[in-house]
């Protein structure tokens, strides 16, 4: 009785030959290069508060560019003869103590960065004498505003109400911000991204005032 013989079918070809794409395998448990998420240079939050503050920087220079104008063109000199002068010693006096708020801030955030619990004193210092400005700048506006000078007394007051009201109210603003990240803070749950948006949304506020000061004031 004879033997079958089975036809050659050729080698086997080895199991899942011919994929395009495998599973690399990770090395020591690391994931790959490519699959590694980058982390951003600046959080989208700190760039969103810097791109807010260079665009309100360009709108008080233009304010103060016009402001300027009217100066140097005031028919009788400036400050006009018929209005109010301005506080100018004690602005000044309320000035170093939005200039000490932003130091204050600074080293609150250092603190901030070596340990957490430290930075709660200069941050709540840095709330404090920033709501003591503008409630000083309140006072002055009651005082002014008695004695004459209006948003609608002339241009002096038009141009003080605007250029100094717009400060305010970002400077409201900003408080406010600084007192919800001191709420986080105080919690435990204040990230850094946070802390360093708040912090350029305070550091704009006391930059810019100088320069107002300097020329509405003066």
């Amino acid at each position: 009785m004879g033997s079958t013989v089975l036809p050659d079918k050729g080698p086997r070809k080895p199991a899942r030959e011919g994929m395009a794409f495998r599973r690399q395998p990770c090395i020591n448990g690391s994931v790959p290069a490519e699959a590694r998420a980058t982390k951003p240079l600046i959080p989208t939050g700190v760039l969103g508060m810097l791109i807010f503050v260079l665009t309100e920087m360009m709108f008080f220079f233009g304010l103060i560019s016009a402001f300027v104008i009217v100066k140097a063109s005031a028919p009788f000199g400036w400050p006009p003869p018929d209005q109010p002068r301005l506080p100018v010693e004690i602005t000044a006096i309320n000035s170093a103590a939005l200039v000490l708020s932003g130091i204050a801030l600074y080293w609150a955030h250092r603190r901030f960065k070596e340990r957490e619990a430290s930075a709660k004193l200069p941050f709540l210092l840095a709330i404090a004498l920033g709501a003591a400005f503008v409630l000083v700048q309140g006072g002055e506006w009651a005082a002014l505003i008695g004695q004459g000078l209006t948003i609608t007394s002339g241009p002096l007051g038009g141009f003080f109400y605007l250029i100094v009201g717009c400060h305010a109210a970002h400077a409201i603003a900003a408080i406010l911000a600084l007192g919800w990240a001191f709420g986080k803070l105080l919690k435990g749950r204040l990230e850094a991204p946070a802390f360093w948006t708040v912090q350029t949304f305070w550091y704009f506020v006391v930059g810019i005032w100088p320069l107002l000061y300097v020329e509405v004031y003066l």
